[in-house]
């Protein structure tokens, strides 16, 4: 999902991001005028993006927004209002069972001209994605079954490439028809040769120091440039393979530029004056631009009910590192009582947090499944909901061992005062909102919370590595149409389980950590539901996770926001949605009259 997984197969919606943790958008001296110099007229589309990249290799991508979705391409693509698969570099496909066979286009190159081969797809998957000394978020949704075998990848001939699965896998087409391709010829030394601490080279590959224009793509752009909290310029790949009906070989647009972010006044100002082509609406600009609309030539686009969730969490971990526990193990006692987690969603008024930060354009959420997929579960179908209760919820606690003194304050039996500290990046409008409305909120119920936002790195640093931390306040990109997207996030051994995060590669070990029946519960239906061909059988499956889920709460859902974007009506073919935004279609986007380059 994202947090869960970050990466998004088929990197849709990769122009609006919600940056694993909330973040809004924002602009710092990243004025378009710098983009108009003396040069010729260049088709161009120019946009922000809230922060710098992290990581030019894909693969070690943990983030988004991120570089990826205009300069890669898998095996498949996928309509971004439809959902549907369609031919991406392998031009059809057969599946017999367990296997998939892809036949690659004739011609296919990368970026630099090299020959796009079979050899590639092997090696991107047997030698990247399999390989245990590289830790990626990827490989999660590659595992099938309680075997956790992945898929067998063999070379057929020069153009045929086979997958076979160990066992049913429902979710195989889209899972490696959706990611990346990698090129050989660039990384095969660094997947085989070990720097003096002992880790591959590719760990250290393509990081943000290295020259873009030695990035070596196969989407429809390449990286050009980078320059740190200023920009990142996008030139069209001259070797991709997509042609229009006439011969026209796509993209149109001949160059992308991303301001790098942080403002959001400034951002907005930009875009009104024209210097922007597209931007995410936020709720409470929408009135100022709806009536800017005609005049300002642009159109606001609704897609209806965001992908993303937005949560919150407590850290249930009970490991320890070097004999010291990663959360206080009073607090502890009390993050890991159900009655407790109940008792704060009871506690928390979500439709004044949506009306304060999105003026109630947008949803109120109780599942991390998004509500336009098929395997999603409504409260109508059953799913459990926490309207705002502060009464009961004073019940469940009093139920739960916890007691008031005489001012009000909630302790625990052993007349501890019950108190924590919400962590949420720095920037966050929407985090504001939500930290100010928690610390009302718990208050009524006698909590005190202590809210406290901290830099993007930092709170990553925290999530990733140390795993020191109390409550959170994050959201995910969303998972889509398959829930299998979302493995990693709720597999008690993904990459990203945050709740309750296991020690990842080359990170210290932990003692101590344990798994509740209900978290491997979850993590077992999710293995049952990607196994599952029927698709009946597989909504059941995914229901029941939703309901395990919602009464264990190790999320506290929220709410989403509508799917609101503008674009200049200068940019033709947009085909809107919030699933695949607004750019997803971006090789057969024009630019009329353009800006000088």
């Amino acid at each position: 999902m994202n947090l869960g997984i970050f990466k998004q197969i088929f990197q849709r919606s990769w122009i609006l991001g919600l940056l694993g943790i909330w973040v809004a958008l924002a602009l710092n001296g990243c004025n378009p005028s710098q983009f108009k110099t003396q040069a010729a007229q260049v088709s161009q589309l120019v946009y922000s993006i809230t922060a710098d990249p992290k990581t030019f290799n894909v693969v070690l991508s943990n983030e988004s927004p991120n570089v990826f979705g205009p300069i890669y391409e898998g095996l498949l693509t996928e309509n971004g209002v439809t959902g549907e698969l369609q031919p991406g570099m392998a031009e059809s496909w057969q599946e017999e069972g367990l296997r998939i066979v892809f036949t690659l286009r004739e011609g296919l190159k990368w970026s630099d001209g090299e020959p796009l081969t079979v050899d590639d797809v092997v090696f991107t998957f047997n030698d990247v994605y399999y390989n245990k000394g590289i830790p990626t978020s990827i490989r999660d949704i590659l595992y099938i079954g309680k075997s956790r075998a992945l898929p067998k990848v063999r070379k057929l001939d020069e153009r045929r490439v086979e997958f076979i699965a160990p066992e049913p896998f429902a979710p195989l087409l889209r899972t490696v028809g959706g990611l990346s391709i990698l090129p050989e010829h660039a990384l095969r030394q660094s997947v085989t040769t070990k720097n003096k601490d002992g880790n591959l080279l590719f760990l250290s590959t393509w990081d943000t120091g290295t020259d873009p224009k030695k990035i070596i793509s196969n989407g429809p752009y390449m990286l050009e440039s980078y320059s740190t909290t200023q920009r990142v310029t996008f030139r069209r790949n001259p070797y991709y393979w997509r042609r229009d009906a006439q011969g026209n070989q796509q993209p149109y647009i001949e160059r992308i530029i991303w301001g790098i972010v942080e403002n959001p006044d400034t951002y907005l100002m930009q875009f009104r004056s024209g210097g922007l082509d597209v931007i995410e609406v936020q709720p409470r600009n929408f009135s100022l631009l709806k009536r800017e609309e005609k005049r300002g030539n642009f159109s606001i686009y609704n897609g209806g009910s965001d992908t993303g969730t937005i949560y919150l969490s407590f850290n249930l971990n009970k490991g320890r590192r070097n004999g010291k526990p990663l959360v206080d193990p009073i607090k502890s006692r009390w993050f890991n009582n159900v009655a407790f987690r109940q008792a704060v969603a009871y506690g928390m008024n979500r439709e004044l947090m949506l009306n304060n930060a999105f003026r109630g354009l947008g949803e109120l959420q109780y599942s991390g499944t998004w509500v336009k997929s098929p395997y999603y579960l409504s409260p109508k179908q059953g799913l459990k909901v926490y309207d705002y209760n502060p009464e009961k919820a004073k019940q469940l606690l009093l139920g739960a061992g916890f007691k008031y003194n005489q001012k009000g304050q909630l302790l625990d039996a052993d007349g501890n005062r019950i108190r924590f500290t919400l962590l949420a990046n720095t920037g966050s409008r929407t985090a504001e909102v939500v930290g100010s409305q928690m610390k009302q909120d718990m208050a009524k119920i006698g909590i005190q919370v202590d809210f406290q936002q901290i830099d993007f790195s930092t709170l990553g640093d925290k999530l990733g590595n140390t795993f020191e931390w109390e409550a959170l306040f994050g959201a995910t990109t969303g998972g889509g149409v398959d829930p299998n997207s979302s493995a990693n996030f709720w597999s008690p051994d993904g990459e990203f389980h945050p709740f309750n995060q296991k020690a990842g590669p080359g990170q210290p070990p932990l003692e101590g950590r344990e798994v509740a029946p209900w978290e491997a519960e979850i993590g077992r239906l999710y293995i049952e539901g990607a196994q599952e061909l029927n698709q009946e059988k597989r909504k059941q499956i995914y229901w029941e996770a939703q309901r395990i889920a919602a009464e264990y709460v190790p999320y506290i859902h929220l709410f989403t926001p509508l799917s609101l974007t503008a674009v200049r009506d200068r940019i033709e073919g947009v085909k809107y949605s919030a699933y695949g935004g607004a750019l997803w279609n971006v090789y057969e986007l024009k630019a009329v009259n353009s800006k000088a380059s």
